[in-house]
């Protein structure tokens, strides 16, 4: 089974989930998965095509938003906050490792509460995102300017 961890009641992450999992994912009650890795991205992915099949055959809505994890853009960020607001909750981000998503995640809320409240709840999920905390300082300012 995924490592699946919380950071959110309505946000989990996880790394690469395979197609036997989503049954697992299902039962545990998510109903949207977002996939945040680019197809190809490693020889040993499940391709996207595979997970939303399953996902949909298990009543989960499937989003696949890619992110190159050196690359992230503004347009990623909206894009990753879209779907946060619009997706039906709870919701399971994978990506490679987790760290990605939450990343992402903390970038989008970046505004919605302090840095510090989104480095401790990304903590307690077992993900260190400090090197994030001047960006996330300067999109809360920006946001709430």
């Amino acid at each position: 089974m995924a490592d699946i961890r919380q950071i959110t009641e309505q946000v989990s992450v996880s790394p690469q989930i395979s197609v036997a999992d989503v049954k697992e994912i299902a039962a545990k009650g998510f109903r949207t998965i977002m996939n945040n890795r680019p197809d190809g991205e490693s020889g040993d992915q499940t391709p996207s095509a595979a997970i939303e099949a399953e996902a949909k055959a298990n009543n989960i809505d499937y989003v696949y938003l890619p992110i190159v994890s050196s690359n992230i853009t503004a347009q990623n960020i909206e894009e990753f906050g879209k779907v946060l607001a619009s997706a039906k909750a709870p919701i399971l981000a994978y990506c490679r490792t987790g760290t990605r998503c939450t990343n992402m995640w903390a970038l989008a809320e970046a505004g919605n509460c302090g840095t510090d409240q989104l480095l401790k709840q990304a903590a307690a999920a077992g993900y260190d995102i400090r090197g994030l905390a001047p960006t996330l300082d300067s999109l809360g300012a920006q946001r709430k300017g």
